[in-house]
């Protein structure tokens, strides 16, 4: 006589996405921050830019040394966040963190490039702090000069939340600035686009030629620089 096959248990009847952790939490945090702050490193401050690719305004730049018991809760990279949700993390980090910014104009973009603006605008950045940090993780592939301890971590506003914290910071800052502009130069539209090569403003620029604030060194300007 042929046996039944054994009744499966409730334990090995469940998936493999039950037994795992598959669905970790996604986002930034802060053990970047915490294993240094261990080896008896603090602060820690975290910096970014914003405003790599734009044809027009300045590249800006902060830096964020969070209190570990105040940390914003939704932190991430700005670029992951609406509009609304950057204003409202803006104003809280302000409130609880001390922060620092720096912006480098298009025309010291022009003279260099924007590589080494980026690298200024974070450098300065990081020395405006009130309290100077000894450790600073910084977004991307490259360290600015510092007087301190630092590392270039790629991707790192979608992995610590100090540099998610400077790149909302530095992005409202930005296009607050870039607000600004389009109030003082409305055919541009700079406060639709940030000074990004969208369609409008490349229309504009090519009805109006380039202002003040754009940058001559990036295509569609073919402008020799002194």
């Amino acid at each position: 006589m042929k046996r039944a096959a054994p009744k499966a248990s409730k334990a090995s009847a469940r998936t493999a996405k039950d037994l795992l952790p598959l669905d970790l939490p996604s986002g930034p945090d802060f053990a970047r921050e915490k294993k240094i702050m261990r080896r008896g490193v603090t602060p820690v401050a975290g910096c970014d830019e914003a405003g790599r690719g734009p044809l027009a305004g300045p590249v800006v730049a902060a830096a964020v040394i969070l209190d570990p018991k105040k940390i914003p809760a939704g932190l991430n990279d700005s670029k992951q966040l609406s509009k609304h949700a950057r204003e409202a993390l803006f104003e809280e980090i302000c409130a609880t963190a001390h922060i620092s910014v720096s912006s480098i104009s298009a025309r010291f973009i022009d003279q260099s490039d924007i590589r080494k603006a980026s690298l200024e605008a974070m450098r300065r950045a990081v020395l405006g702090l009130s309290i100077a940090p000894r450790h600073v993780l910084v977004d991307g592939r490259d360290l600015p000069a510092l007087p301190c301890d630092g590392d270039a971590v790629i991707g790192g506003d979608g992995l610590s939340v100090s540099i998610a914290a400077a790149s909302i910071i530095a992005k409202v800052t930005r296009d607050r600035m870039m607000e600004r502009v389009g109030i003082a130069l409305p055919a541009y539209g700079f406060e639709a686009h940030m000074g990004y090569g969208t369609k409008q403003h490349r229309d504009a620029i090519a009805a109006h030629g380039p202002c003040a604030y754009h940058r001559l060194s990036f295509s569609p300007f073919t402008i020799d620089l002194p």
